[in-house]
């Protein structure tokens, strides 16, 4: 049985998907971009300011679903400019710092809303 998740602590979607579906004791976190769920708009500044945001905002939805960082399993990272890697993974490193999950990056041409970061995430239980 699939179950939707959704918290006002977290972006509300921009097109017709969830924040998270939970089966089976696997919880899947859409693509999350760097949106400050109070306002809706990007938070300004750059890569790290963007990656910060996108990891409060998946902590957010893994807590109303019941799930912890260390429950994640896999992220998929997507990057306006890979030469914002190593930023990014400065940020990304500090939030997982017990158990880091197998992850891609992967460059990509365009995001939703001019976003530099999008990241998406698998967590078990």
């Amino acid at each position: 049985m699939n179950k939707t998740i959704h918290t006002f602590k977290a972006p509300q979607t921009i097109g017709p998907y969830s924040q998270a579906v939970e089966v089976n004791g696997m919880l899947f976190v859409s693509g999350q971009l760097g949106v400050d769920p109070e306002t809706g708009k990007i938070v300004p500044g750059g890569i790290r300011e963007q990656t910060q945001q996108v990891l409060r905002n998946i902590e957010n939805i893994l807590m109303s679903a019941g799930y912890t960082r260390n429950e994640v399993v896999k992220t998929t990272v997507y990057l306006k400019n890979m030469d914002d890697f190593k930023e990014m993974n400065e940020v990304y490193a500090s939030f997982y710092e017990e158990k880091h999950p197998a992850r891609a990056a992967i460059e990509v041409v365009r995001l939703p809303m001019g976003a530099l970061v999008e990241i998406e995430t698998i967590a078990v239980r």
